[in-house]
């Protein structure tokens, strides 16, 4: 059975991307911070008959994202698709505010836990010939938002690391794709007029860019 490991699941995009790839036969690998919540996503999957198992690790923490995806690989063999999506950091700040504490945190969970996370995976996938690698940003990594100017940072510097990953990788059987979300992941609109897109729906975008294999730079909107 082929496997994808989620990192940074929760119950909302994470749970969805989970079920969709889990449906279409793989076996999961959840990648959390807390023990509660991996268990919680683990007993919805088990219900759909997926089977799936939980890792704990601090994305932040190198040592503890390695050693979760080296334990994921043990338990399920090898990891086929890695999506990356942990929650960011809610630290806000203008353009004139970034510091190197308001930055330090979105790119360590971020890029730093992104490249960990690539570096644990890719030599199994470049020894097989294939994997897919697929990483999630906010809209702000194409189209800042001054009051996310450290996140958009981060953002953008993940998905221009994707984006080259998916040119230089494509030759050995890896496809590598960012997806950037520009509406609230929401079964119904958060506020009046804000734009949204169910939760469900978005993970159905992942199914196809993993079975494709065109794009680098996927973007969703309302």
């Amino acid at each position: 059975m082929p496997t994808i490991a989620v990192v940074g699941a929760g119950p909302g995009l994470g749970l969805s991307i989970a079920r969709v790839f889990g449906g279409h036969g793989f076996d999961v690998a959840l990648v959390s911070r807390t023990r509660e919540n991996l268990d919680g996503l683990v007993a919805e999957l088990t219900k759909d008959g997926i089977t799936a198992e939980g890792f704990q690790a601090d994305v932040s923490a190198p040592e503890q994202l390695t050693g979760a995806l080296a334990a994921a690989t043990g338990r399920f063999g090898r990891i086929d698709v890695l999506e990356y999506s942990p929650q960011p950091s809610s630290i806000m700040a203008t353009p004139a505010e970034v510091t190197l504490d308001t930055l330090r945190p979105q790119i360590d969970g971020l890029l730093y836990g992104a490249v960990t996370a690539v570096q644990a995976v890719l030599p199994d996938m470049r020894k097989s010939g294939s994997g897919t690698l697929l990483f999630t940003t906010g809209g702000g990594a194409i189209d800042p938002h001054p009051a996310l100017a450290a996140l958009n940072i981060a953002h953008a510097a993940l998905r221009n690391w994707a984006v080259n990953l998916h040119n230089t990788l494509g030759a050995e059987g890896i496809y590598a794709a960012n997806v950037s979300i520009n509406v609230a992941i929401a079964e119904q609109a958060p506020q009046a007029g804000i734009p949204y897109r169910a939760p469900d729906e978005i993970a159905q975008d992942y199914w196809t860019l993993h079975t494709r294999r065109e794009t680098a730079d996927h973007f969703v909107s309302a």
